[in-house]
């Protein structure tokens, strides 16, 4: 099933407009607590606006559910730096970002839902959520994270021949068994120390895997 275009009057799924973003939350907000299904309607009554309103932004439910995939996933700081001229300490302190609010939005209740809710839907023939979490979260998110890594042996600070598989082992270090974990039920405390200590210990790791000292 395909989304819809978005009409061009809607904004940009990356500069949503606060009334926008008050409905990309809500339905976030819907996901989570789990008390209606993830309908049109439903977000428009916890969003207390109309249906017109959220067909005009967003097409469809896909084109819905896909600005709301990206607004959860633009929490991630993936890519939001000058890069540049990178030097050691910038490589580092980008891959510290990212790897530190994946992992807090990864163990949000609200990621946690949206991904159960996309895994359930797998396979339905009337859903593409699995598809629009993958493509607008991991492969988006992806994307923004490996011109970074390209950038840093273009300096001479890392070596490695794929951009994507330099990334998924980044992405396995990060994240390990969490994301797994969490969808399970596994009452994790992520608090921010753990993930300050965790995201750079997952840097390190990096850096001894694929490192170098600049010539």
């Amino acid at each position: 099933m395909q989304a819809n275009p978005v009409p061009t009057e809607a904004l940009s799924a990356e500069t949503p407009s606060p009334r926008q973003r008050a409905v990309l939350d809500a339905a976030l907000a819907l996901m989570v607590d789990g008390s209606d299904p993830l309908t049109m309607d439903a977000v428009a009554r916890r969003a207390s606006c109309s249906k017109e309103t959220l067909y005009k932004w967003f097409g469809d439910r896909d084109g819905l559910l896909t600005a709301t995939v990206r607004w959860q996933a633009s929490r991630v700081h993936a890519g939001r730096y000058e890069i540049s001229g990178l030097d050691a300490a910038a490589l580092r302190e980008n891959l510290v970002d990212f790897a530190e609010s994946w992992l807090a939005v990864i163990g949000s209740r609200t990621s946690v839902a949206l991904n159960r809710i996309a895994i359930a839907e797998t396979g339905s023939r009337n859903s593409n959520l699995g598809g629009i979490v993958l493509a607008n979260g991991r492969f988006a998110i992806g994307e923004r994270v490996k011109p970074v890594l390209e950038a840093g042996r273009a300096a001479g600070l890392l070596a490695f021949e794929d951009s994507e598989a330099a990334f998924r082992t980044f992405f396995g270090l990060v994240g390990r068994d969490i994301q797994i974990r969490l969808l399970l039920g596994d009452a994790l405390d992520l608090d921010a120390a753990g993930i300050r200590s965790d995201a750079a210990r997952a840097v390190e790791q990096f850096l001894a895997l694929y490192g170098q000292a600049k010539p």
